[in-house]
């Protein structure tokens, strides 16, 4: 399965300013790299030659949606079929906006796990209990969220859910998924850690052969 990542710049200011000594559009970019989502595709209509050099420094790719598509979800699902054009077949999206910009790679890497394990969920990663960003969107849902041209992207999310769309919380410990740029990165709370792993507890590869070794060690074996 492959999950790409859809960053939306409703403004270019955002996106270039400054992330802890970078702009904020090269932080988000390098975190879903680093946590396994591919492609990376940032929908924005500014034509900002600074935002469009970074993009393209980084190997991602600069979605440009029509003058007739509103902001918001409509901007989302214009950047998924640009996924699909880079890499066919993608499976889901992690919503983005460019200015949660302090997620950790982690928080990535551990909903793409949670994606294989339950294909069909929506999938908002927590901290402490409250919702945040990125969020995982199976790309079957592409043609519903169209249905709600005119709603931020969390917001037509949000009224599928209502409606009974598979939907779960993963609890990450990410003070990243609900904080962004409006709080310096040094006054973010502490990193936590996710209580347990992404896809269900970890596989007991080769604990018979361990368990063999470990006896083979013991005095009179």
């Amino acid at each position: 399965m492959t999950v790409a990542a859809i960053v939306l710049v409703p403004d270019t200011a955002v996106a270039l300013a400054d992330a802890d000594g970078e702009p904020a559009i090269r932080r988000v970019v390098h975190a879903a790299w680093s946590g396994g989502a591919l492609p990376i595709v940032v929908v924005a209509d500014d034509a900002d030659p600074r935002l469009a050099e970074i993009v393209a420094e980084l190997g991602a790719t600069l979605s440009r949606p029509t003058k007739v598509e509103p902001r918001g979800v409509a901007w989302y699902v214009h950047g998924r079929r640009d996924a699909d054009r880079v890499v066919t077949g993608t499976t889901a999206g992690l919503l983005w906006p460019v200015r949660c910009a302090w997620v950790d790679p982690e928080t990535v890497t551990s909903l793409v796990e949670a994606h294989g394990a339950t294909p069909g969920d929506i999938i908002r990663p927590a901290w402490s209990g409250k919702e945040g960003f990125p969020i995982l969107v199976p790309a079957a849902f592409d043609g519903q969220l169209l249905g709600r041209v005119g709603l931020h992207g969390y917001q037509a999310v949000e009224a599928l859910v209502a409606e009974g769309a598979p939907h779960r919380a993963l609890e990450l410990g990410d003070p990243g998924i609900v904080f962004d740029l409006a709080t310096p990165r040094a006054e973010l709370p502490g990193y936590q850690g996710p209580p347990e792993p992404a896809g269900g507890p970890a596989p007991e590869w080769n604990a018979t052969l361990a368990a063999q070794a470990q006896r083979s060690g013991e005095p009179g074996r």
